[in-house]
């Protein structure tokens, strides 16, 4: 009471003040929750006691009342609540998943030579706005607008409700489900632009990009998330491990292909010499940063939060989510140890990576020993996958394709271990997804290379493309 009495007397009135305004909106607020339950209460009761008088039995009448009291709320509200709900876990997925775009960026501009940074960091800015503006100009209804169990939807832009307009038929706003599904397209950019780093001219990438973002992805995404053959086979892929993460791959690995190795990686000996990128913590930042937009990248894939079981589903998701990362981080760090007698960070870093991309594709149903093994699995391929990409010389610079295609390949094909589709329907959707993808990716690499060029000269590679191609450097005082 002492030290109440000795705050200055203004806190005091302000404390008085801010009671005295709240007090009449409190009782308001009290008023209409008492009229609220006993309105309801009355019906409930009415119910019962028409129930009663039918010769329903005491239980009988409790549960019609309470029956009358529901579809009264329901009659009243809707399913209002529950779209606001799932709105907000859109909303609050796509920021996480938008929120990877700068973990992509981090990772890449980290593993990338200093030379090369800039680059790095304007080729994502520049991915994920093009990404944007095709899923609006075509991408989500060649995505979502065709027909069920069709190939492909409509070549049309998207157009948003107007303003007041929207009633979330759907379950939820269709502008949050556009804005939640566009960031995962930026995601598959991303794959791509880590594995060709440091030798794609910047103009063929971004066309590539267009493409890619704006057609591609979104006939194979149509194929299971737009109700397309997949879907109706019984293909799953719950958050994208095939669908995102290894289109992305399939893309990067014929990138990687046509635009070959960075000069000096390979000697005509078969030596391989090791490039270091320019800055670990900034990889390991970029790790982090994807860890935790990928509680959005999953989580909101619940697609929704309108009822405790929904809410209860999206929390086991986190938490599979989250150790399935763990679990490939800590078997990449053992392996490298007792391979290389040294851990290899950069390692650790991707194996933290495809843990998770191995967990996306079912991270609901796995029990805790199932999501072990499933990320610990996808750490492992890591650690043998990227010594064998450098065996058959296929420069992939940040480790893209063994964290997110072989390891998406992984978390795609070992769902049924939990109960999600069989193994043939779910080896149809990685071969239908992968062979589309890397056939046209394929094509259209060889367009651009026909056309345009798709790598820098030596002399601009040795210079890097900071200054080539950029022509702002990242670290000028070095």
């Amino acid at each position: 009471m002492t030290r109440f009495l000795s705050l200055p007397r203004t806190l005091i009135l302000a404390f008085m003040a801010i009671f005295i305004a709240a007090t009449p909106v409190m009782a308001q607020s009290i008023d209409i929750g008492s009229t609220i339950n006993s309105t309801l209460e009355a019906i409930g009761a009415a119910a019962s006691e028409e129930a009663l008088a039918g010769g329903a039995t005491p239980e009988e009448a409790a549960a019609a009342a309470s029956e009358a009291i529901s579809m009264t709320i329901k009659d009243t509200f809707g399913d209002r609540d529950a779209k606001i709900f799932n709105t907000l876990l859109f909303l609050i997925g796509g920021f996480l998943v938008m929120w990877m775009a700068a973990g992509f960026t981090m990772l890449e501009t980290g593993l990338v030579r200093r030379k090369n940074v800039s680059m790095q960091a304007l080729k994502n800015i520049a991915l994920y706005s093009i990404a944007g503006l095709m899923f609006w100009l075509i991408g989500y209804n060649v995505m979502y607008g065709g027909q069920a169990g069709g190939f492909i939807g409509t070549f049309a832009p998207y157009n948003f409700p107007g303003v007041g307009e929207e009633t979330a038929e759907a379950g939820y706003s269709v502008a949050s489900d556009w804005f939640f599904q566009m960031a995962f397209v930026a995601a598959t950019a991303s794959i791509v632009s880590g594995a060709v780093a440091e030798r794609v001219k910047l103009w063929a990438f971004l066309v590539f990009t267009v493409v890619l973002t704006g057609v591609f992805y979104p006939i194979t995404g149509m194929w299971q998330w737009g109700g397309g053959w997949l879907s109706e086979i019984g293909f799953a892929d719950f958050a994208g491990s095939t669908i995102v993460h290894s289109v992305g791959g399939w893309a990067a690995l014929a990138g990687v292909i046509f635009i070959g190795a960075r000069s000096g990686k390979y000697g005509a000996d078969g030596s391989i010499t090791p490039m270091p990128g320019s800055s670990i913590p900034l990889a390991t930042l970029g790790m982090f940063i994807l860890w935790m937009g990928w509680f959005g990248f999953n989580g909101a894939s619940q697609l929704a939060m309108g009822t405790i079981a929904d809410i209860g589903d999206v929390s086991r998701i986190f938490a599979n989510t989250n150790l399935a990362a763990a679990a490939g981080a800590v078997t990449a760090m053992i392996l490298v140890q007792l391979i290389y007698k040294k851990v290899d960070v950069t390692m650790v870093i991707n194996g933290a990576l495809a843990g998770l991309v191995s967990i996306t594709a079912e991270p609901l149903a796995p029990s805790v020993v199932q999501t072990l093994f499933i990320g610990g699995v996808g750490g492992a391929i890591v650690v043998f996958a990227i010594p064998m990409l450098d065996r058959f010389k296929l420069d992939d610079v940040v480790g893209a394709i063994p964290v997110h295609l072989f390891a998406g390949i992984w978390g795609t094909m070992i769902t049924p271990l939990s109960g999600s589709g069989t193994f043939a329907t779910q080896a149809i959707g990685v071969i239908a997804i992968g062979a589309f993808t890397f056939v046209a990716s394929s094509i259209l690499w060889l367009i651009l290379k026909a056309t345009m060029g798709i790598r820098v000269s030596k002399e601009d590679e040795s210079l890097g493309l900071d200054k080539s191609e950029v022509g702002v450097e990242a670290y000028p005082e070095f």
